[in-house]
């Protein structure tokens, strides 16, 4: 053992479940759902709340299957580790890390060009010096220390379960009603039908993505092999509860067709249950949309530092600061690279592909863990799972990745 590895600061366990689970609530509950909100209503109809339970269903078994990976092997960097343990490929888990790293930058990136948007309507700022505030801002949360940035992002995290709960309980009324209208519900019938449910399927699934970044702040949890695989199922399990209850509040207040023609569905929501301008959902927006920026730049920051403390990477950027005990070089690399993507203002077909990396990054994990399962032990205190856990898993994946492939060769053509 090299005695300078003894005296060299390591990243801080800090993490305990509460606040690990609102980290990944922060990577789950975002902008994504004010957007999927009409657009799975519009697909599935009054099926949409079936729609996000089976979607909560299939995005389970790759949850499941990081969730154990994340208890047998707690590091940094996770799917790259996981692809490497799994297929002892050394390469292809460095590729597997830079995807991971490329497909954060480029969501992140998206984020902070929607949170743009939003703030256009409070402060008027030009656009260069906006997102290049906005960029410096959140590295410097993300370099200030694990504990610092992961507060802000819980409690803007808070913010927006509060939002969402907010709007469950001003269609208090329109709740109560339920029990006249559950048959509306059922598939089968004239209102939901079985293809519009699994069509539905497809769009709420992406809901539920951001579990994957969890794993990568492994190092600073405490007590990880228990607290980081009971806060991916607890993030999972909060998430479903929210958007079923989300999606049925929604249904009782507005038909399928007038929340899929809303450019805000939310918003609409809002306006239809009180009768008053949304401002308030605006606002909750915003800040829900730049919590996913910070958390994706604290988990790039994460994965290169764990690539380059296992050589994969150059040194320097697996270096600790003594003082912050955070990764200041690999966040201030994400942080530039995140400024440049924001600023180039051509992400779209990046968004795109991005949701087919991370699609395949999760064949690829679901295999490693099914491989690993046939080949190494699990040690006595680690959270496992049945082997068809992780082979369902990968069947799935593989199919969304099918999906998101044919329809872009259809867009294209």
């Amino acid at each position: 053992m090299n005695p300078d590895n003894a005296t060299k600061p390591k990243l801080k366990r800090a993490l305990g479940l509460p606040m690990l689970t609102l980290y990944g609530l922060g990577t789950t509950i975002g902008a994504g759902i004010y957007a999927l909100l009409g657009e799975v209503a519009g697909t599935a109809g009054y099926g949409a709340p079936l729609s996000f339970l089976v979607a909560s269903l299939v995005a389970g078994f790759t949850a499941c299957s990081f969730a154990e990976l994340s208890s047998r092997f707690p590091r940094a960097a996770g799917a790259a580790l996981y692809v490497q343990q799994g297929f002892k490929l050394p390469k292809l888990g460095t590729v597997v890390g830079l995807l991971v790293v490329a497909s954060g930058l480029v969501s992140a990136a998206a984020l902070v060009n929607g949170f743009y948007g939003y703030l256009q309507e409070f402060i008027a700022l030009e656009r260069t010096v906006a997102i290049v505030l906005v960029c410096l801002i959140l590295g410097a949360l993300a370099a200030w220390g694990i504990v610092e940035s992961v507060t802000v992002a819980a409690t803007i995290t808070l913010v927006e379960i509060g939002g969402l709960v907010m709007i469950v309980a001003i269609s208090g009324e329109q709740l109560g009603t339920f029990q006249d209208r559950w048959s509306e519900f059922l598939p089968g019938t004239q209102t939901v039908g079985w293809l519009g449910i699994f069509v539905g399927v497809t769009l709420a699934f992406y809901a539920f993505i951001g579990f994957e970044d969890m794993v990568d702040v492994a190092e600073e949890v405490k007590n990880v092999r228990r607290n980081m695989p009971l806060a991916i199922l607890c993030t999972l399990g909060i998430s479903t509860g929210l958007y079923f209850l989300l999606m049925v509040s929604a249904l009782l207040s507005l038909t399928p067709a007038e929340l899929a023609v809303s450019a805000a569905p939310m918003a609409a929501l809002y306006e239809a249950n009180t009768g008053q301008t949304p401002v308030v959902i605006g606002f909750i927006a915003m800040f829900a949309i730049i919590n996913g920026s910070l958390v994706q730049i604290v988990m790039v920051s994460r994965v290169v530092y764990g690539l380059s403390s296992r050589g994969q990477l150059p040194a320097a950027l697996g270096r600790v600061n003594s003082l912050t005990l955070t990764p200041l070089y690999a966040t201030g690399l994400a942080t530039l690279l995140l400024m440049i993507l924001a600023l180039s203002g051509r992400l779209a077909a990046l968004a795109t592909a991005t949701s087919v990396i991370m699609l395949t990054i999760f064949v690829f994990v679901n295999l490693s863990l099914w491989r690993i399962k046939g080949t190494q032990p699990a040690e006595v205190d680690t959270l496992t799972f049945p082997r068809f856990v992780p082979a369902c898993g990968a069947i799935l994946s593989a199919g969304f990745v099918a999906r998101e492939v044919l329809d872009l060769l259809v867009w294209r053509s």
